[in-house]
């Protein structure tokens, strides 16, 4: 909370130059915002005495930041799978628009897989079973030491191309449609933005900005997240931890999967001979993929056009979310996520979302409840 300009918690409204009245605060773009939004666009529907031009079923959760360990199993219940297997189609609130008010809709996202390896003095057999004094380094195994080790055969010797013996066999390289879409997507100033959006100076292999974009969609990968063993405090203290762990987020893309990434990985590390590095799958999700000649996606575009913005197809999502717990069986339905409005930050310090906006090509929170009301009644008069 001290990396935040307010309290995390407290919503507080703050002019942001070139958008307008934003508000800051956890949650705000990410997604309670885009949410509050879509349930506003119902409630007002129902006070102006009309009803829904369609049925709803809502499902939602709050843990999707850990990989939604139990979505599944609350979508694939009996009474929710029933009401899903009669539905068309699934939205997920978001905010789309960029700054030139375009609007983006994504023909999919990237799984995921959360994860922690652990190697420990105890379970590898070498050692020490509890933290002790560095001086012994001369004679003991160091448990940090062998996590390194460990991981350094996840990747090859670039630290960027996975090296998991099969990692790549199911990987369903891009179309040649899904690779001009990228490319249509391009302006002359997308990559500085881009670049000054995530704070890089450089791609890697330095490729072509369009190259970049096909590999940012089409490569699945292998990050560490953070890496935790001994002291971490200020100054040093001078001991050899005994266990030492690294939290790790695998990124699948069509045909890959949860379970075959989670198998791959164990058995390529016992290959290695590390099979007592421990592995703790935490939660995790299939990659999504939507036809774009569905009518859920006719639909947006056609609802984006209605409200005066220009939809623009996107491959997918390089980030995750579990709309394959929808497009796959038994539920088997086009997903999609849809909105006007922006925000910034998410999940970060002074995470925002825009409420009034000054920019003539975007829209803020009003316009946001406006698009969700539009995007139901365009799908129910869409065939």
């Amino acid at each position: 909370a001290t990396e935040w300009s307010s309290p995390p918690l407290e919503g507080l409204l703050v002019e942001r130059e070139g958008l307008g009245t934003t508000m800051v605060g956890r949650g705000s773009v990410n997604h309670k915002g885009p949410e509050g939004a879509f349930l506003a666009a119902l409630k007002a529907i129902r006070a102006a005495g009309r009803k829904l031009p369609v049925n709803l079923v809502l499902v939602c959760e709050g843990e999707e930041e850990i990989g939604s360990p139990n979505f599944r199993q609350l979508v694939t219940t009996p009474r929710v799978l029933a009401a899903l297997q009669k539905c068309q189609g699934v939205v997920m609130p978001t905010t789309m628009q960029s700054v030139s008010g375009t609007a983006a809709i994504e023909l999919g996202a990237k799984g995921i897989v959360e994860l922690e390896l652990i190697a420990s003095g105890e379970k590898w057999g070498r050692g020490p079973r509890r933290d002790t004094h560095s001086s012994l380094k001369a004679v003991v195994d160091s448990p940090a030491w062998r996590l390194v080790q460990a991981l350094q055969v996840l990747v090859l010797p670039d630290g960027n191309t996975p090296a998991i013996e099969g990692w790549f066999e199911n990987v369903r390289p891009l179309t040649e449609r899904e690779k001009s879409l990228i490319r249509q997507s391009i302006t002359p100033s997308s990559e500085a933005q881009m670049k000054e959006a995530f704070l890089v100076t450089h791609w890697i292999n330095d490729l072509p900005f369009d190259e970049t974009l096909i590999r940012l969609m089409q490569d699945p990968t292998v990050n560490i997240q953070g890496l935790v063993a001994g002291y971490t405090g200020p100054g040093g203290m001078t001991i050899l931890p005994s266990r030492a762990v690294a939290k790790l987020d695998l990124r699948l893309v069509p045909n890959q999967t949860r379970a075959e990434a989670v198998k791959k990985l164990r058995a390529h590390l016992d290959k290695q001979g590390f099979s007592d590095v421990e592995m703790k799958v935490g939660g995790g999700y299939d990659p999504t993929e939507t036809d774009e000649n569905s009518l859920l996606i006719r639909s947006e575009i056609e609802a984006y056009k209605r409200l005066g913005v220009r939809p623009e197809l996107a491959v997918r999502l390089a980030g995750s979310w579990p709309g394959g717990t929808f497009t796959q069986p038994p539920v088997s339905l086009p997903v999609g996520r849809f909105g006007l409005s922006t925000g910034g930050f998410a999940h970060a310090p002074d995470e925002y979302l825009l409420i009034d906006s000054t920019n003539p090509n975007m829209g803020g929170l009003v316009d946001a409840i406006v698009g969700y009301a539009e995007l139901l009644y365009t799908f129910a008069s869409i065939k």
